[in-house]
């Protein structure tokens, strides 16, 4: 049995241990660094979008991870299958790049020569602006992109790390932010439809463990007329008290047990598979697209496979209800960290 979160209250106790494991469809549980009791270099927080349509898209990512800060920006060419990503590289921010502390307001803002973000948002909206100027050789990419953020489920959960009582992630994922707005790389200009395109926003806090890989998917689109959207992930820490697989459904959440994703050996480029526990995520993905990085920065490393492609198989409601799901366009990820 998962347990749900239902009371608000504080993360962490006063040793810095997370108070509470579980999920819940609303932030429950107040992050505050100052509770932290583990040393500032082991502090991660992030706030990540996708924002997705079905010729291109584009990610944006402001993470400090401690003795390491990275940005970055990715442009997708979906119909070309192709990707470019800028990523500038910070040593020790140390929480100087003053990440909120919830979700549900507040401003990133980062300034680099090479690259400026702005992460704004106010009571049913997120807007994001960036300009890098030398995205592409002669190319400056300029994006002004909003984001409608209705009354709606999403996705929280508080996970332990069993080897440390310290280290814990705190996260929310929301779905179906639907993107207006554009992006403009040197003479080329696209446009995010609200009718038709939408984002996930990933927002992370917490204390890890040194050496981790996870794994995580995550889309958007329209089934029957209504919006739907899905995340699904594990591969770390304690989740015998949850997991973060959800369906979302016309504004609603629906919880699912365990996911598995069955990569291909060979490749990432070939088809996978989903399971889930409870029968009620089944799919097939066929992939298009692999966004591969791999950086190397001495104590610090990642190597992503973040894959895009579609989507089909079939979704089941908590009523019982099944989602036929075809063609959706959406992302699945492995991701190795040493941070």
């Amino acid at each position: 049995m998962q347990h749900r979160i239902t009371t608000p209250g504080k993360l962490l106790n006063t040793q810095g241990h997370l108070r509470e494991p579980g999920w819940a469809t609303q932030p429950m549980l107040h992050y505050n660094r100052a509770y932290i009791t583990a040393a500032r270099w082991r502090i991660k927080e992030w706030d990540y979008y996708a924002v997705i349509s079905r010729h291109f898209g584009l990610a944006c990512t402001v993470s400090d991870n401690g003795y390491l800060g990275l940005v970055s920006v990715t442009l997708f060419d979906f119909d070309k299958k192709t990707e470019h990503t800028k990523t500038i590289l910070t040593p020790l921010p140390l929480g100087s790049y003053n990440l909120p502390a919830t979700t549900s307001e507040g401003t990133v803002c980062f300034k680099h020569k090479q690259m400026e973000m702005e992460f704004k948002t106010t009571p049913g909206q997120r807007t994001l602006h960036c300009s890098v100027p030398d995205f592409l050789p002669g190319q400056h990419l300029k994006a002004a992109i909003v984001l409608q953020q209705p009354p709606m489920d999403t996705m929280v959960i508080a996970t332990p790390f069993s080897e440390d009582p310290k280290a814990f992630y705190y996260n929310q994922k929301i779905n179906c932010l639907r993107a207006s707005g554009t992006v403009q790389s040197g003479s080329n200009t696209f446009r995010f439809d609200p009718d038709t395109d939408m984002a996930t926003f990933d927002w992370g806090r917490g204390v890890w463990t040194y050496r981790n890989t996870w794994y995580w998917g995550s889309g958007n689109g329209w089934v029957q007329g209504k919006p739907f959207g899905f995340n699904i992930g594990y591969g770390f820490g304690n989740t015998t008290t949850a997991t973060e697989n959800m369906l979302f459904y016309d504004g609603k959440a629906h919880k699912l047990e365990h996911v598995t994703f069955h990569i291909p050996p060979d490749s990432f480029l070939q088809r996978w598979k989903f399971s889930s526990s409870d029968g009620r995520f089944e799919m097939d993905f066929v992939p298009i697209l692999d966004r591969a990085a791999l950086i190397n920065a001495i104590v610090v490393s990642t190597d992503q496979h973040q894959v895009f492609g579609y989507l089909s198989g079939t979704a089941i409601l908590d009523n019982g209800e099944r989602l036929q799901i075809e063609n959706l366009l959406c992302f699945a990820e492995k991701v190795s960290n040493k941070f």
